[in-house]
């Protein structure tokens, strides 16, 4: 149970960090509309932001770090255990 919880925490903490470098970089773009009249491109008609990937992804990205977690929890409760006796 500590495993899946430290997982959902590291999760919590990517994403939250995602958001907040995506928030400062749009917040802090500054478009140069000076050099942009130099060079004329024709625009697509179509625009996408963002990618795609498979729903499966996060879930066994998800359980792959409680496999991790588990471990290291493991191997750390072995090792006091060794210590202490």
């Amino acid at each position: 149970m500590q495993a899946l919880g430290i997982s959902l925490i590291i999760h919590i903490f990517y994403f939250a960090l995602t958001l907040v470098v995506g928030y400062l970089q749009t917040r802090n773009y500054n478009p140069s509309i000076a050099n942009g009249w130099t060079e004329v491109e024709m625009l697509q008609s179509e625009v996408a932001f963002g990618t795609v990937g498979s729903p499966f992804f996060m879930l066994y990205s998800f359980i792959g770090v409680a496999l991790i977690s588990a471990f290291f929890i493991f191997f750390f409760r072995k090792v006091v255990i060794l210590k202490k006796g």
